[in-house]
């Protein structure tokens, strides 16, 4: 297979690609509880539905980015997975490689640098180009807000807002020099139009993000280029549920503040995601689709039932500082 020539230092990961040729058997198309991410209902689309496209997923190596690119792949996309961590995003195409006929590329890179981004999407772009961008990386964690140091708030603005506003730029930007369409999917939250105690950073950057679907779809959307967001409701996933969650009874609380009474499935928002970028949703642009069970609609789409805990609680929270050396 040719090898593409991309930069070196942070986005050499471009250069590990995994293709296997003989793709397994469709499952059954059930919904399980104990399905991996992102296989179950595996026949809702025609198997080709995504056939000839190539995503970008930012945090593509685990969590809920992980399992809309195992969907996309399983739909016939190419991808590029997106993230810091080199390692884990190469894991994460050997085995998606594996179980599709995807060519899955990895690029190491910190969307908080614009310039590490830039470069990323320069690479793309000089190797094949991308007909879709998903802005999925992001950041948070519950904390009383006048707790918070500028760094702390800083962290999740630079990784959940201007990480996409960087990537969507420089995809955008060469789109519209190819006149070459192309689709940029943003996962936002509910608490983008509600807001929410204990995530201000998050709220604040999730708003931004909805307002930049919002205001692109009409600056770009008559040069054929879409923008479309989900806002998901509780999702577990391994890390940031902890984050949001810390304590086993808190969690558990989450799923009784949902009408459906349930937490979301992951293979329920890859198949939403799926949707979204395909051809087959071409007149939906600007739109924001909630994936949460109602949750919002019942006045539970925040962290509003955090204001009980005590200052011990809260601060049994707080990151635990390490000892260096």
């Amino acid at each position: 297979m040719r090898q593409p020539t991309t930069p070196g230092g942070a986005i050499d990961g471009l250069r590990d690609r995994h293709r296997q040729r003989d793709r397994p058997p469709a499952g059954n198309g059930s919904s399980t509880d104990d399905a991996p991410p992102g296989r179950g209902m595996s026949r809702v689309f025609a198997p080709g539905l995504l056939s000839g496209k190539r995503i970008l997923v930012t945090g593509g190596g685990t969590g809920l980015g992980r399992a809309m690119a195992e969907r996309f792949a399983e739909l016939g996309a190419d991808l590029v997975l997106l993230g810091r961590r080199l390692e884990v995003l190469q894991a994460a195409a050997a085995e998606i490689g594996a179980a599709t006929d995807a060519e899955v590329a990895t690029l190491s890179a910190d969307v908080r640098d614009p310039e590490a981004v830039e470069a990323a999407i320069e690479a793309c772009f000089a190797d094949r180009g991308i007909d879709v961008l998903v802005n999925n990386a992001a950041a948070n964690f519950i904390a009383r807000t006048e707790t918070l140091s500028h760094r702390a708030a800083d962290a999740v603005l630079n990784i959940t807002l201007h990480g996409p506003l960087y990537a969507t730029m420089a995809a955008g930007r060469r789109w519209l020099a190819a006149r070459r369409p192309g689709v940029v999917l943003s996962i936002v939250a509910t608490y983008a139009w509600t807001g929410s105690p204990y995530v201000v950073p998050s709220a604040m950057a999730k708003a931004g993000l909805l307002a930049m679907t919002q205001s692109l779809a009409v600056e770009w959307g008559g040069k054929g280029i879409r923008t479309v967001a989900i806002a998901p409701g509780p999702f577990p996933t391994k890390g940031a549920w902890e984050r949001l969650f810390p304590r086993e009874d808190l969690a558990e609380h989450v799923a009784t503040t949902v009408p459906l009474k349930r937490v979301g499935r992951h293979e329920e928002l890859a198949n939403l995601a799926a949707y979204l970028v395909s051809d087959q949703a071409a007149y939906i642009n600007g739109a924001c689709v909630t994936i949460d069970g109602g949750r919002w609609l019942r006045g539970a789409g925040n962290f509003s039932f955090l204001e009980g805990l005590t200052d011990a609680e809260w601060e049994s929270f707080r990151p635990k500082k390490t000892a260096k050396g």
